[in-house]
Order: C-alpha cells, then sequence, then structure tokens
C-alpha cells in the first residue's frame, strides 16, 4: 500500500476533476447554489477525500471499501454532469471533457481496487 495518498495517481487525477468541476460549476445560475451546484461540489469532493481517508487505513481491505466510496461519487458526478448538459448549464465540449476525465480516472480507480485486492 502507498505510503502516502499524494503520491497516488488516482488522488492527484480527483483533484484535477474537482478543480474542474468548481470553475464550471462558478457558471450554474446562482439560483442552483443549493441544488446541483451544491450536489456536485460535494461528491466531486468526496472522491481524492475518499482515497486521502482510505489510504489512512490499516488494511487493503478498509481501503478498498474508500476507494468503493470514490467510484460511488464519481458516478454521481457523471449523472449530475448529464443533467447539468441537459438543462443547458454546461456546453457539450464542456462535459465531453470532463467525460472523458471521468471515464479516465474510473479506469483508475477500478485498476488500483484490483490490486488492493491482490494485497
Amino acid at each position: 500500500m502507498a505510503k502516502t495518498y499524494e503520491n497516488l495517481e488516482i488522488w492527484k487525477k480527483g483533484i484535477s476533476l474537482a478543480t474542474e468541476v468548481y470553475k464550471i460549476t462558478n457558471e450554474f445560475p446562482k439560483e442552483e447554489i443549493y441544488g446541483l451546484t451544491s450536489q456536485l461540489r460535494r461528491a466531486v469532493v468526496s472522491i481524492s477525500t475518499n482515497i486521502a481517508e482510505g489510504s489512512g487505513r490499516g488494511s487493503a481491505k478498509d481501503f478498498t471499501r474508500f476507494v468503493n466510496f470514490s467510484i460511488g461519487s464519481l458516478n454521481e458526478v457523471e449523472s449530475l454532469l448529464f443533467i447539468s448538459k441537459d438543462l443547458s448549464f454546461i456546453s457539450e465540449g464542456d462535459f465531453l471533457k470532463l467525460e472523458g476525465s471521468i471515464k479516465e480516472l474510473g479506469n483508475l480507480l477500478g485498476g488500483f481496487k484490483k490490486f488492493l485486492s491482490k494485497k
């Protein structure tokens, strides 16, 4: 298991995705601050924070549980972005860019989960 989460590519990609989502949600309608904006931001932040928390646990089994939480949060972010696109809060281009990052991070999380299961 990694000694520190800051060295994990999945954590770095999670931080990058969170930064992009925060930038994009700055442009959402103000009446969505307690709706989609808030929910998207909470979900995207939980991806990297679950990785950080899981890395501090004592076992690969515990870490795997937190990686699963990150995967769930990633799926939530993706779903919320579909809604945001359908409501024209984000452009098709921004959606596709974020979708690419989500797919990449999902693949990395899946691979890391397999790695942990072998420990």
